[in-house]
């Protein structure tokens, strides 16, 4: 009888341990975009790009080569109006993937789905983002 009562106090407490962990990496992803966001609308690309993951970083190897990449291709994350966090999913242990809603610069509704990988160091970085003009009206 005490096995039994063991294991349903426990079972419980671990699942609670495990919600905690998965909500502390989605507030750390949702930290990370806010501040790449907050960093592009005050024109520091220096920052703005730290919070780019390897693999991006690859890609566009120089602060202004990912900040034209960003003005050219996103116009809506470089210059937001507002945004807001949507829906979130933790994929897998470390990797979160993320809505934004966004009213860009043209006051029109966006959508920014980013992806984030834990790294080795435990911060969170951003994989990648998609962007698509949303059906939704701004309310």
């Amino acid at each position: 009888m005490r096995r039994a009562f063991f294991a349903f106090a426990v079972v419980p407490f671990l699942c609670a341990s495990l919600a905690f962990g998965g909500d502390a990496e989605i507030k750390a992803g949702q930290s990370v975009i806010d501040g790449q966001l907050k960093a592009l609308i005050a024109n520091d690309g220096v920052t703005a790009y730290s919070f780019a993951a390897p693999n991006v970083k690859r890609i566009f190897p120089t602060v202004d080569a990912f900040m034209n990449m960003v003005a050219n291709g996103y116009p809506p994350v470089r210059r937001p109006r507002t945004y807001s966090f949507g829906k979130v999913e933790e994929t897998a242990p470390g990797s979160i993937v993320q809505q934004v809603l966004i009213v860009g610069p043209d006051g029109k509704d966006y959508e920014a789905v980013y992806t984030l990988q834990q790294q080795p160091d435990g911060t969170f970085q951003i994989t990648g983002c998609s962007l698509r003009a949303s059906n939704s009206l701004s309310t």
